[in-house]
């Protein structure tokens, strides 16, 4: 049997910076796009509208909410400091827990609350390779 010390191609390679940028803008794509999905059907759609209805929410917080989540897609997207990167992970957070528990405080069943724990998933893996994604970074720099 071969020692994985003496030979590095045995060896699992650490993901790199690369890979990491690619996994990390592909679910931050599907990310923005569900919630640009959720702030156009927030303006437009009268059944959505509907919804925060019954949910109790007025109808200037369906407006104000969907405008505060294009501004975020917007942030998510540029380059923003990460301190500022940071607050709208936050937001996105706080926004969809909101979501699920007004949709469990009211009875909904898994096709109204669905979308936003499904949400929730792209939300945490985006998050998730941000930060290894700024970790790596910040890694390779302290090498050279």
């Amino acid at each position: 049997m071969e020692s994985t010390l003496q030979n590095p191609a045995l060896v699992a390679a650490k993901p790199t910076f690369k890979i990491t940028s690619i996994v990390y803008w592909i679910v931050t794509a599907l990310f923005c796009l569900q919630m640009s999905f959720t702030a156009y059907a927030q303006l437009r759609l009268p059944q959505v509208a509907e919804e925060f209805t019954h949910l109790g929410f007025p109808a200037y917080f369906r407006v104000e909410l969907s405008w505060v989540k294009l501004l975020g897609v917007l942030l998510l997207l540029a380059p923003v400091p990460a301190r500022l990167k940071e607050w709208v992970y936050a937001g996105f957070a706080i926004n969809l827990a909101s979501a699920l528990v007004a949709h469990l405080s009211v009875g909904n069943g898994p096709e109204a609350w669905g979308w936003a724990a499904a949400t929730g998933v792209l939300w945490g893996l985006s998050y998730f390779f941000w930060r290894r994604r700024e970790a790596s970074f910040w890694g390779e720099r302290r090498l050279r």
